[in-house]
């Protein structure tokens, strides 16, 4: 029996919550603003089934997620039979995940690295103290954006959204977002997560003001009472020290989490290069998973 996939939405938000915790969640991926707020992107959408909820997307290609849910006390091999066929394809499985697939009997599966898509942890007490010669490059482009600069650090709330959204807008100019459709979708996103920020839960965020406006946000998301997620952080570069200024700024004023989820590069070397310099003390590994 096929699945059956329906839009993503926040009235049922409390309920994929609840289905979330019990999958054991480290991936950044499966959060709710990230498969809400990325679900247009990629049309995606989600099916509910029993107490797993799994996702298909159909841009750029069609491919499924996995599903959150209680991994252990599923009937993977009966899931496998009733809903999929050989050759269907699963993107962004965390090795746990992977793991308990492996265990499937008859060899059901193919699995291989997908390290674009890993998940970059890191220490929050690390990041905030930025000690030793490790962050001494970091700690130094800190101290200049805070001699330099008249500046305040705010909690970024509801009322702040606009102006933060009016900050990207003149950030994706200055990058020229539309010629690249990574930047376009990632601007399109961060539109619709601050517009709904009131309908999502356990979102929080920063926000850093320099000669009377905005120059520097990010958004972040509780996954656990230890752990956060980075979905965004934005700066102006032209207030050099910025963006060391707002990572170490939002930390300080959460530093009841142990660990900070800065998510994925991608692929991208640029971004790859900039998150292994903030050291990660370990990784979200993830699977592309073919049955067979």
């Amino acid at each position: 029996m096929a699945l059956s996939f329906e839009p993503i939405t926040p009235e049922r938000q409390g309920e994929y919550l609840e289905r979330l915790q019990q999958s054991a969640w480290e991936a950044s991926d499966y959060s709710f603003v990230n498969v809400w707020g990325w679900c247009r992107e990629y049309d995606l959408s989600w099916a509910w089934d029993g107490d797993l909820v799994w996702f298909r997307q159909t841009r750029p290609e069609t491919l499924f997620w996995g599903p959150v849910g209680p991994w252990e006390r599923a009937d993977w091999a009966g899931c496998f039979d009733r809903h999929f066929s050989s050759g269907d394809s699963f993107i962004r499985i965390p090795d746990r995940l992977l793991r308990i697939w492996e265990a499937v009997p008859g060899d059901r599966i193919r699995a291989e690295p997908a390290d674009g898509h890993w998940d970059y942890l890191y220490s929050v007490p690390e990041l905030i103290a930025l000690k030793g010669n490790r962050f001494h490059k970091k700690k130094n482009l800190l101290n200049q954006f805070k001699k330099k600069y008249e500046y305040r650090y705010v909690p970024l709330t509801p009322e702040m959204t606009r102006e933060a959204l009016a900050m990207q807008e003149y950030w994706c100019t200055w990058r020229d977002c539309e010629s690249a459709e990574t930047l376009a979708s990632e601007n399109r996103v961060i539109a619709r997560v601050l517009a709904a920020w009131e309908d999502l839960e356990n979102l929080s965020g920063g926000a850093i003001f320099a000669e009377g406006k905005m120059v520097a946000f990010t958004v972040a998301e509780q996954m656990s009472a230890e752990r956060v997620v980075i979905h965004f952080e934005k700066g102006l570069t032209e207030y050099k020290g910025v963006y060391q200024a707002i990572n170490q700024m939002f930390l300080a004023a959460n530093s009841q989490f142990r660990q900070v989820n800065r998510e994925q590069d991608l692929g991208d070397e640029g971004l790859r290069k900039a998150k292994m310099s903030y050291n990660p003390v370990g990784f979200v590994r993830k699977y592309r998973v073919t049955l067979v």
